[in-house]
């Protein structure tokens, strides 16, 4: 079996699919520097239903690399045996805005616990003028189950180099 490809209005209705974006488990951000080169890095997210929504400090290197090259990928991934992944292509759209919006901190508490997620709000509103604001709506949604059979398409492809 290949890899699950979903249409983005169906996207919730895979339960693996369900399973990532409601887990504790950072999402895998890939986006291109502004040398041409890869970055991956971990950040919190929220599903909204229709876009994922990340949050960073407005002056934070990956907001200049973004608006000039918003063509993103990002990874949600199981961390255990056989493993799960949901893989997203999109374009990111960022906005600066005056505070964290309302989903950041509905993510600071899903990692944190309701306290914690408080207290991170604090933090960041006292530490910076303004919070970016980064929504991918997804284009390419992609899931690999292991234990279900739905690996990458190379292992179904029969072809040896």
């Amino acid at each position: 079996m290949t890899t699950a490809s979903v249409a983005q209005t169906d996207l919730l209705a895979d339960p693996v699919a369900r399973e990532l974006l409601g887990s504790a488990i950072p999402a895998r951000l890939a986006y291109t520097w502004g040398d041409g080169t890869p970055r991956v890095i971990p950040i919190w997210f929220h599903w909204t239903g229709a876009e994922i929504l990340l949050g960073a400090p407005p002056n934070s290197p990956k907001m200049k690399a973004l608006a000039a090259r918003p063509a993103v990928s990002l990874t949600i991934d199981s961390n255990e045996w056989p493993c799960k992944v949901l893989l997203i292509r999109g374009t990111a759209r960022v906005s600066v805005e005056a505070e964290p919006f309302p989903e950041w901190l509905l993510a600071a508490q899903r990692y944190l616990g309701e306290e914690g997620g408080r207290d991170m709000l604090a933090l960041v509103k006292q530490t910076f003028p303004a919070w970016a604001r980064i929504a991918i709506r997804p284009e390419e949604v992609r899931i690999l189950d292991f234990g279900a059979g739905k690996f990458p398409s190379a292992w179904s492809a029969g072809q040896h180099p």
